[in-house]
């Protein structure tokens, strides 16, 4: 006689089914369909929660960029003039501050300026 342990397979179906609610057609009521979107979707989750760090990190330097060219400095110069001065701010609260608070990052261009200064590079 053939053992097909029903009750803990239904119950891992209906596990997938209720994971693929949301998705369309018979992707979300069909458990072949459903078991192979989720397998994709997860996939993709893993995938791209690391790559939302990379993206955070580029509009965080797009947005220090247009601040610092705003102030007569590139990006560049800036990280480096900071890097000179040791001041030690990450690239999330350089952005927060060049978009929420002008005035504090003029402050830190013009510490950065007179770091490149004093290591002798033109700015």
């Amino acid at each position: 006689m053939r053992v097909t342990n029903a009750p803990a397979s239904r119950k891992r179906r209906k596990r997938f089914l209720k994971a693929a609610k949301g998705f369309r057609m018979r992707r979300s009521k069909l458990y072949r369909y459903a078991s192979d979107a989720l397998d994709h979707g997860r996939v993709y989750a893993y995938r791209d929660r690391r790559d939302r760090k990379s993206d955070f990190r580029t509009l965080w330097q797009v947005r220090i960029n247009a601040a610092a060219r705003a102030a007569g400095l590139t990006y560049s110069r800036f990280i480096e003039g900071l890097k000179a001065a040791k001041v030690a701010l990450d690239r999330k609260i350089l952005a927060d501050l060049a978009a929420q608070d002008a005035a504090v990052f003029g402050e830190l261009v013009k510490t950065a300026q007179n770091a490149l200064q004093a290591k002798g590079v033109k700015v």
